[in-house]
């Protein structure tokens, strides 16, 4: 689950993460009267939305006075902003977040993530802070500095001292660094949180490290833990075929090609999509429906992917174990009835009961397309969608 920016710096805040002072507004007067509560000279209008770069798009801009951060916001909201992470489709803008303008001396980059290589929570840091990450990483690997947490002693003193001289620091800003590396990895710990990410992490000139930017991604498996942090939940931002799984227990991710895919098996929905690409076709999302799924689970599945505009087939795979394939099959055919199937539909069963539920398949009026196996079906529905398109 993702949260906006001033939600991220609510909770940094209540962690010991310096971060400037702001308010959010829904409003062009709300803007200009958070300018003024401010009571600077200079503040920043940002746009307030579930992805990055949203200064290239046009979402954060300087103001210099209660009217100007007032007509920003009044052009800011409402307007559908893309940047390279929304897509071309972009985002609507709903609320902006009027924050004090600081005084930067250097710009750097800080992230707390889980390395699933290393099983350690980590610490990334670059001394390019303010760019795109990934541009960094590609163009200039060694300028990415990875901090390893052992789980027993967590962040040591010692590392975060290392790390500030290792980006460049001295004087008074290696302690105020190591300061602010503590208190955010207390707040991903104490947060549930799969990421937290500072960028830019601003060392001001006054000497203050504080926090420009703020992302913070959260461990769906633990929201129920979590209440405070579940409650920062915007539809709004959500892709509504994504909110519209979660509210059946489906485990769904939109993604930018055309043959739907439903699968049991989060391994086997990633194997699945893989074969497709080595096909040569684009899956059009991650769909797991789980071990367990019942005829009326398969029919909320097959509504989804219907539901998507681009699909252009649809490919089944299931191996039947706890889930078996003879419900699997009726499924298909429920959904199949009930939503009116108007694309190529490719499937493919094996395991528990498979041979039942390829019969009910055959003997059905359903025009469906068998597969013997994985490489078959992902043949076949790469063929399916070409011919459909």
């Amino acid at each position: 689950m993702k949260i906006h920016e001033y939600q991220a710096k609510q909770l940094l805040r209540a962690h010991g993460v310096p971060v400037p002072r702001g308010h959010l507004a829904l409003s062009p007067v709300e803007a200009e009267g958070a300018f003024r509560e401010l009571g600077g000279s200079l503040a920043v209008v940002k746009a307030q939305i579930h992805a990055g770069g949203r200064g290239k798009g046009g979402g954060v801009k300087l103001a210099r006075s209660p009217e100007e951060a007032r007509d920003l916001a009044s052009a800011m909201l409402g307007m559908t902003l893309r940047t390279p992470q929304t897509g071309p489709e972009g985002q609507v803008v709903r609320k902006v977040y009027v924050e004090e303008g600081q005084r930067i001396a250097r710009e750097l980059y800080l992230a707390i993530t889980l390395d699933r290589e290393t099983g350690r929570v980590t610490l990334v840091a670059s001394a390019d802070g303010g760019m795109e990450i990934e541009e960094v990483a590609a163009r200039s690997p060694g300028r990415i500095l990875k901090v390893g947490v052992d789980p027993v002693t967590g962040l040591m003193p010692h590392q975060a001292r290392r790390l500030a001289f290792s980006l460049g620091l001295g004087g008074d800003a290696v302690p105020a660094f190591a300061r602010f590396a503590t208190a955010l990895h207390a707040a991903y710990l104490a947060t549930d949180a799969a990421l937290v990410e500072v960028n830019p992490l601003a060392l001001t000139e006054d000497g203050a490290v504080v926090a420009l930017d703020a992302k913070m991604v959260f461990d769906d498996n633990a929201l129920h833990r979590r209440p405070e942090v579940a409650a920062l939940r915007d539809p709004d931002e959500e892709d509504p075929r994504e909110a519209r799984a979660k509210e059946h227990d489906l485990q769904y991710i939109a993604l930018d090609g055309d043959i739907g895919c439903m699968v049991n098996g989060a391994g086997l929905a990633m194997a699945t999509m893989d074969i497709i690409r080595l096909a040569g076709g684009r899956p059009a999302n991650f769909l797991d429906v789980g071990g367990g799924a019942d005829e009326e689970k398969v029919t909320e599945a097959f509504k989804l992917l219907l539901a998507d505009v681009h699909v252009k087939a649809v490919l089944v795979n299931i191996f039947g174990g706890i889930m078996k394939c003879d419900v699997i099959a009726k499924g298909i055919l429920a959904a199949a009835n009930q939503v009116g199937l108007d694309r190529p539909l490719v499937v493919r069963l094996q395991g528990t009961n498979v041979e039942l539920g390829k019969e009910i398949l055959s003997r059905s009026a359903v025009p469906i397309i068998a597969a013997d196996d994985l490489g078959d079906a992902a043949r076949k529905a790469v063929e399916a969608a070409r011919a459909a398109a």
